[in-house]
């Protein structure tokens, strides 16, 4: 415990030092929601913002966090499946010892040490084995409250051979915009098990953001992570760190961001290909306009026998933005296969002009090809996760 309370002034690896002292920790109790459909307008219209449904017959889970109290958890399917709040699966299964702080270290700065010397809120998700979960699995992370820390803790586990998507959603209300999110998740897919999972942010422009990710992959289980931030944020610096454990475990680590004015965006990921025939993709299509962009990706070929690629792609729209790709690839044995690339450019103006010349508008016409850029090289993305950039992108005014 000693060693983690030092680490409660230890600054983070990246991004820019925060002050937390500063802030207070947000509000544990909320009133319920028994039903998304019956929320407050305003509350209603920031979860659409970010992915997450009032009409929960399309999910077969929804769980709402406001600031630190779970205002609202359902299942709609409880067959192969469970959710539930933190607190509650750690009364239920004995403190989940074999699943929390086991792939976060909460020594590891001064947010880790916050999450773990204060009761964090949190989410704990279980698909049983053998179970394949038909309709996304939908969470919603929402900070309401200025000058607030959201202290967070969630814990995933897809059992063998089971598989599910989810989508969560996270964002600042109105009256909140200068406030600290710090999130610690904890992901574990068993043999042969599957898990999409798609986060989308809606921050405000003072908000700083801070998760912490682990995951750990075992044979044949398969991980994809979608990384979406295409609203204007404070600061925000995520790098997700997966162990491929398992021989045959693959994942794929997309991000996709549009970094405004005023905001500091550091994302990437480290993956360790632990095992033979694992393999590892680390793709980043970044947009800045007028922000800084930071695009890391490590992966460490720790054996024999495994493939993995790392791309950075990103286009300057604006003078004054900052774009920045850090590629690294890492290893001490001889037959691996790990390739990296890295592109900085801009809008052709040609490709307008002549969008412009079938009767698109100018903005339009921008709107379209970075809508192309963005998604056109990631595989894989959900058809309601590109309609959510859609809408973003035509909001974001990339043509002015």
């Amino acid at each position: 415990m000693k060693h983690v309370e030092k680490a409660l002034t230890k600054k983070a690896a990246h991004g820019p030092d925060v002050d937390i002292t500063k802030y207070e920790m947000g509000p544990g109790s909320m009133d319920a929601i028994d039903d998304l459909g019956k929320a407050p307008r305003d509350l209603a219209e920031k979860m659409g913002e970010v992915g997450v449904v009032t009409d929960e017959g399309a999910r077969d889970g929804s769980l709402l966090i406001v600031n630190n109290a779970v205002g609202h958890c359902s299942l709609r399917v409880s067959d192969g499946m469970e959710l539930m709040p933190l607190d509650r699966a750690l009364e239920k299964y004995d403190g989940l010892k074999d699943h929390m702080w086991k792939l976060v270290e909460p020594d590891k700065d001064k947010f880790t040490a916050t999450a773990y010397t204060e009761k964090a809120t949190g989410y704990f998700i279980r698909i049983k084995e053998g179970h394949h979960i038909k309709n996304p699995i939908q969470t919603c992370m929402m900070i309401g409250k200025d000058r607030s820390i959201q202290n967070l803790h969630n814990i995933i586990v897809v059992e063998k051979g089971a598989s599910c998507e989810i989508i969560t959603g996270c964002a600042t209300g109105n009256q909140a915009g200068d406030s600290l999110h710090i999130g610690i998740s904890e992901f574990y897919v068993k043999e042969g098990g599957s898990l999409t999972y798609s986060m989308i942010h809606s921050w405000g422009s003072g908000t700083v953001v801070r998760p912490r990710t682990g995951v750990k992959l075992e044979k044949n289980a398969r991980f994809t992570n979608n990384y979406v931030i295409l609203h204007p944020v404070g600061t925000m610096q995520s790098a997700p760190v997966v162990h491929l454990d398992g021989e045959g475990a693959s994942c794929r680590l997309n991000t996709v961001c549009l970094a405004h004015k005023g905001s500091d965006v550091d994302t990437g990921g480290t993956v360790y290909l632990n095992a033979p025939d694992t393999s590892a993709e680390i793709i980043s299509r970044s947009i800045t306009k007028g922000g800084r962009m930071v695009a890391r990706g490590r992966l460490v070929g720790n054996v024999e026998k495994v493939r993995a690629h790392l791309e950075c792609r990103s286009i300057v729209l604006d003078d004054g933005g900052v774009t920045l790709a850090i590629p690294e690839l890492e290893t001490k044995v001889a037959d691996v296969e790990m390739t990296h690339e890295a592109a900085v450019g801009k809008v052709e103006r040609d490709k307008v002009e002549y969008l412009m010349s079938r009767g698109l508008t100018e903005e339009q016409a921008v709107g379209m090809i970075i809508r192309g850029f963005l998604v056109g090289g990631i595989r894989g993305l959900p058809e309601e996760l590109e309609r959510d950039i859609d809408e973003a992108i035509e909001q974001a005014n990339l043509g002015d």
